[in-house]
């Protein structure tokens, strides 16, 4: 028993040896093989991992595609630009200037008519009885005259004679002065009295077009308490407007230096759009500013005045008028979306021979149409960024695409 557990001893003890020079009771040679292999395995994916990671990391992005343009050079004249309301030159309510009842509607409503046409008859019957009575008076008040006159004539030569005191010569004298009197008090009645019948006719006191009848024939009719059309006229037309202090001094200092006005800005060059225009098609001048700056909103008001023979603008009318703010001069306009807000500072991205963007400062002027004069920071040859400007940085690498800019549609 003894040996059998030496034995047993000396076999771990060989088995032990075997472990550490054939692991995993593989043949020595083959073992040695497969570390080879495993080495080889490792590097093999050790330059794979490499690899992997390269392929993994996020590729340099391309550089952002704009398109560039020069500035647009173009003789320009700036114009600033107002919101105000189309008004009638003149606009007249009709009322009646005698009462009655009203006989007849003599006008088609929204028709034009012309100064002198008939639009309303009232009854005229009872104030052609009044004329009557008042010619009458007036006939009386004749005859008394002549009675009074021959009396007076009677009694100068009785006064000469000595027939009859002085002081009844003083009667008959101050008789035929009340006589005359009574003669012009009946005159001015028979011509208020033919006023009041020419007035049962209610005429239209200027041209223009006229509104809808406010009242029905039938109706009785009260002096001035009645509205019962309008008319307004329709060309020329006025548009006012309110411009602010500076603007108007502006103005005037133009108008100075040019010799093209006075304070009062008459004959300045203003343009009219309506609701439906971009453009501005009407041409006008400007014919009265107002004497004295409204204090609660630091404005004047302006007033244009357009001819309107196709009766396109109506008062009331919403409208855009332009006021001429300087002399036609060289000026480089770019687009407003190409011009960018930094804070307080505006700017735009010009691209030069690297196709690098380059932030530069500039000053914008007035609005021309769509485009933006500027006023410094830009060079006639400058290659200015007009669409993408969104994707840029100062030294940005771009991929641009050169285009031209077009005229505005109006100056």
């Amino acid at each position: 028993m003894a040996k059998n557990a030496h034995m047993t001893v000396a076999d771990k003890r060989a088995n032990s040896s075997r472990e550490l020079t054939r692991p995993n009771d593989i043949p020595a040679p083959f073992g040695l093989k497969l570390g080879f292999v495993g080495i080889a395995l490792q590097l093999v994916l050790l330059g794979c991992g490499g690899s992997g990671e390269s392929a993994g990391a996020p590729a340099a992005p391309p550089p952002p595609a704009v398109k560039i343009a020069h500035p647009l050079s173009r003789e320009t004249t700036e114009w600033d630009e107002y919101t105000g309301r189309v008004e009638a030159i003149n606009s007249v309510d009709i009322r009646a200037r005698v009462g009655g009842y009203l006989e007849s509607v003599n006008f088609t409503a929204g028709a034009k008519v012309k100064k002198g046409d008939l639009l309303f008859q009232i009854d005229p019957k009872p104030l052609k009885a009044q004329l009557n009575y008042a010619v009458a008076e007036l006939e009386r008040a004749k005859t008394k005259r002549e009675l009074a006159k021959n009396d007076l004539s009677r009694a100068e030569n009785l006064f000469k004679a000595k027939a009859i005191s002085a002081e009844e010569y003083d009667m008959r004298n101050k008789g035929l002065r009340e006589a005359a009197a009574a003669v012009e008090s009946a005159e001015a009645n028979v011509y208020t009295a033919k006023l009041n019948l020419e007035y049962t006719e209610i005429r239209a006191p200027i041209n223009g077009r006229v509104g809808r009848e406010m009242v029905t024939a039938g109706n009785l009719v009260k002096v001035d308490d009645t509205l019962l059309t309008n008319i307004v006229s329709t060309d020329p037309v006025y548009v006012y407007v309110d411009a602010d202090e500076q603007s108007v001094l502006r103005y005037r200092r133009h108008a100075q230096q040019h010799g093209t006005g006075s304070a009062d800005l008459k004959g300045t060059p203003v343009e009219l759009a309506v609701a439906d225009e971009t453009d501005f098609p009407h041409q006008g001048k400007l014919d009265y500013i107002a004497p004295r700056e409204d204090a609660a909103t630091g404005t004047l008001t302006l007033r244009g005045v357009f001819a309107n023979p196709d009766e396109l603008l109506s008062p009331g009318f919403f409208a855009r008028l332009r006021v001429q703010a300087s002399a036609s001069y060289q000026a480089l306009l770019l687009p407003d979306r190409a011009i960018a807000t930094d804070q307080a500072q505006r700017f735009v991205w010009v691209i030069n021979q690297d196709n690098q963007a380059e932030y530069r400062q500039v000053t914008p002027g007035s609005r021309i149409g769509d485009m933006r004069v500027i006023r410094s920071g830009l060079q006639a040859d400058d290659w200015v960024v007009v669409e993408g400007l969104q994707k840029l940085k100062p030294g940005a690498k771009v991929d641009p695409e050169r285009t031209s800019l077009t005229a505005p549609g109006a100056q």
